[in-house]
């Protein structure tokens, strides 16, 4: 939404007990925003702190959402809510490489279970799968946009998803089936076009 001249000019007419109570009321209604404006101001932990503890709360959550692996719709749903917790962490701090770090230590968290998985029918764990391989392509789009400094951390976390991708049979071949080139999982060699690629892939039908 645009706002006009006119309307910016009402606004700085407030007084500022006015400008208190709107900025307070909407604050209640925005619990995003309020938690951002928060960690901006008056928080004495930096961004690093809070990646610091969201990694240690994925690898605790994941541990406790193992034991539900067999139930792979419930499974999945707990595992959907750590990345949204992930995606609010991202949302207050505007951290970048914690986008692709956590996003990347909660699918290695999850292959630590490849045991359990593979003893799973492929039906059951398909949509996992696919949901893991999205999460792999949208890192590597938003590891092409970080500055290249990151890269040598962001490769450890590749490294060790290639290694646990390998050793799981029907995750390989799926990420096979929808073009997750495996000379990918190297920083320096993520094609420049890469949100094009996916794109592009998504629209052949993979991906879904």
């Amino acid at each position: 939404m645009e706002y006009s001249k006119e309307f910016k000019a009402a606004l700085s007419a407030f007084s500022s007990v006015e400008k208190d109570r709107l900025i307070f009321r909407l604050l209640k209604k925005d619990k995003l925003l309020s938690k951002k404006l928060y960690f901006e101001l008056i928080d004495q932990e930096t961004t690093d702190d809070k990646r610091d503890a969201m990694e240690e709360n994925v690898q605790e959550k994941v541990l406790l959402a193992s034991k539900y692996i067999g139930n792979q719709k419930y499974f999945l749903g707990i595992i959907r809510k750590i990345s949204a917790e992930i995606t609010e962490h991202v949302k207050i701090t505007t951290d970048k490489f914690g986008e692709v770090s956590l996003n990347l230590l909660l699918i290695d968290k999850i292959l630590d279970y490849n045991n359990d998985l593979s003893r799973q029918r492929f039906d059951n764990v398909y949509k996992l799968y696919l949901y893991l391989i999205n999460k792999i392509f949208k890192a590597l789009i938003l590891t092409k946009k970080l500055d290249e400094d990151y890269w040598m951390e962001i490769d450890e976390y590749l490294k060790t998803v290639e290694i646990k991708i390998n050793k799981n049979h029907y995750l390989q071949k799926l990420c096979i089936n929808n073009h997750l080139n495996p000379a990918w999982l190297r920083s320096e060699n993520i094609p420049e076009n890469i949100e094009l690629i996916v794109k592009e892939i998504k629209s052949q039908g993979f991906l879904r």
